[in-house]
Protein backbone atom coordinates (compact mmCIF):
# COMPACT_ATOMS: atom_id res chain seq x y z
CA UNK A 1 0.00 0.00 0.00
CA UNK A 2 1.61 3.29 -0.98
CA UNK A 3 -0.09 6.59 1.51
CA UNK A 4 0.40 10.29 0.40
CA UNK A 5 -0.69 12.88 2.71
CA UNK A 6 -1.89 16.49 1.66
CA UNK A 7 -3.75 18.97 2.87
CA UNK A 8 -1.63 20.77 5.58
CA UNK A 9 -1.22 24.35 5.48
CA UNK A 10 -0.58 27.53 7.75
CA UNK A 11 -3.73 28.76 9.69
CA UNK A 12 -4.42 30.81 12.31
CA UNK A 13 -5.71 29.27 15.68
CA UNK A 14 -9.01 28.34 15.68
CA UNK A 15 -9.22 28.14 12.01
CA UNK A 16 -10.01 24.69 10.26
CA UNK A 17 -8.20 22.05 7.60
CA UNK A 18 -8.88 18.70 6.57
CA UNK A 19 -6.16 16.61 5.74
CA UNK A 20 -6.63 13.54 3.52
CA UNK A 21 -4.70 10.25 2.78
CA UNK A 22 -5.19 8.56 -0.36
CA UNK A 23 -3.95 5.15 -0.88
CA UNK A 24 -3.09 2.54 -3.64
CA UNK A 25 -2.30 -0.39 -4.16
CA UNK A 26 -3.85 -3.86 -2.23
CA UNK A 27 -7.51 -3.43 -1.54
CA UNK A 28 -7.18 -0.23 1.00
CA UNK A 29 -10.59 -1.31 2.41
CA UNK A 30 -9.14 -3.98 4.01
CA UNK A 31 -7.00 -1.87 6.70
CA UNK A 32 -6.79 0.36 9.51
CA UNK A 33 -5.52 3.68 8.87
CA UNK A 34 -4.33 5.95 11.56
CA UNK A 35 -2.94 9.53 12.29
CA UNK A 36 -0.02 10.74 13.90
CA UNK A 37 1.87 13.86 14.20
CA UNK A 38 5.46 14.68 15.26
CA UNK A 39 6.40 18.77 15.99
CA UNK A 40 10.51 19.43 16.53
CA UNK A 41 12.11 17.55 18.86
CA UNK A 42 9.20 15.23 20.02
CA UNK A 43 8.41 11.70 19.65
CA UNK A 44 5.95 10.87 17.15
CA UNK A 45 2.08 10.44 18.71
CA UNK A 46 -0.80 9.42 17.82
CA UNK A 47 -3.94 11.20 16.64
CA UNK A 48 -6.77 8.86 15.84
CA UNK A 49 -7.11 6.06 14.01
CA UNK A 50 -10.32 4.37 11.74
CA UNK A 51 -11.21 0.66 11.25
CA UNK A 52 -11.71 -0.56 8.09
CA UNK A 53 -15.28 -0.29 7.61
CA UNK A 54 -15.38 3.23 9.39
CA UNK A 55 -17.38 1.87 12.26
CA UNK A 56 -14.48 2.25 14.97
CA UNK A 57 -12.86 5.42 15.23
CA UNK A 58 -10.34 6.32 18.10
CA UNK A 59 -8.71 9.62 19.02
CA UNK A 60 -5.75 11.44 21.62
CA UNK A 61 -7.25 12.90 24.28
CA UNK A 62 -5.66 15.87 23.36
CA UNK A 63 -7.46 16.58 19.67
CA UNK A 64 -10.94 14.51 20.91
CA UNK A 65 -13.77 16.61 20.01
CA UNK A 66 -11.80 18.94 17.40
CA UNK A 67 -10.95 16.05 15.00
CA UNK A 68 -13.00 14.25 13.11
CA UNK A 69 -11.42 10.58 11.12
CA UNK A 70 -13.68 9.57 8.18
CA UNK A 71 -12.87 7.03 5.17
CA UNK A 72 -14.21 6.47 1.93
CA UNK A 73 -13.54 3.44 0.86
CA UNK A 74 -14.51 3.76 -2.45
CA UNK A 75 -12.51 6.85 -2.97
CA UNK A 76 -9.31 4.94 -1.30
CA UNK A 77 -9.07 8.17 1.29
CA UNK A 78 -8.89 9.01 4.70
CA UNK A 79 -9.79 12.25 6.13
CA UNK A 80 -9.07 14.08 9.07
CA UNK A 81 -11.00 16.94 9.90
CA UNK A 82 -9.36 19.35 11.81
CA UNK A 83 -11.03 22.24 13.83
CA UNK A 84 -10.68 24.73 16.49
CA UNK A 85 -6.71 24.24 15.84
CA UNK A 86 -4.38 25.27 18.41
CA UNK A 87 -0.60 26.29 18.20
CA UNK A 88 0.40 22.90 19.82
CA UNK A 89 -1.32 21.23 16.79
CA UNK A 90 1.12 22.46 15.06
CA UNK A 91 3.52 19.29 13.57
CA UNK A 92 3.99 16.84 10.01
CA UNK A 93 1.32 14.59 10.02
CA UNK A 94 1.63 11.22 8.77
CA UNK A 95 -1.02 8.84 7.61
CA UNK A 96 -0.28 5.07 8.20
CA UNK A 97 -2.00 1.72 7.39
CA UNK A 98 -2.16 -1.43 9.58
CA UNK A 99 -3.67 -5.21 8.95
CA UNK A 100 -4.92 -4.69 12.92
CA UNK A 101 -8.55 -4.12 13.13
CA UNK A 102 -7.19 -1.58 15.78
CA UNK A 103 -4.19 0.45 16.72
CA UNK A 104 -2.85 3.46 18.62
CA UNK A 105 1.12 2.98 18.90
CA UNK A 106 3.03 3.76 15.46
CA UNK A 107 5.37 0.38 15.84
CA UNK A 108 1.89 -1.36 14.86
CA UNK A 109 1.89 0.63 11.42
CA UNK A 110 3.56 -1.18 8.39
CA UNK A 111 3.11 1.59 5.66
CA UNK A 112 3.15 5.33 6.13
CA UNK A 113 3.46 8.22 4.18
CA UNK A 114 5.36 10.97 3.87
CA UNK A 115 3.93 13.15 5.64
CA UNK A 116 2.34 17.34 5.37
CA UNK A 117 3.21 19.76 7.44
CA UNK A 118 0.51 21.96 9.96
CA UNK A 119 1.90 25.06 11.21
CA UNK A 120 -1.14 27.02 13.16
CA UNK A 121 -0.11 30.41 14.58
CA UNK A 122 -1.30 31.71 17.49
Amino acid sequence: VQLQASGGGLVQAGGSLRLSCAASGPPFSSYTVGWFRQAPGKEREFVSTISWSGGRTYYADSVKGRFTVSRDNAKNTVYLQMNSLRPEDTAVYYCAATGYPVATTHNLYTYWGQGTQVTVSS
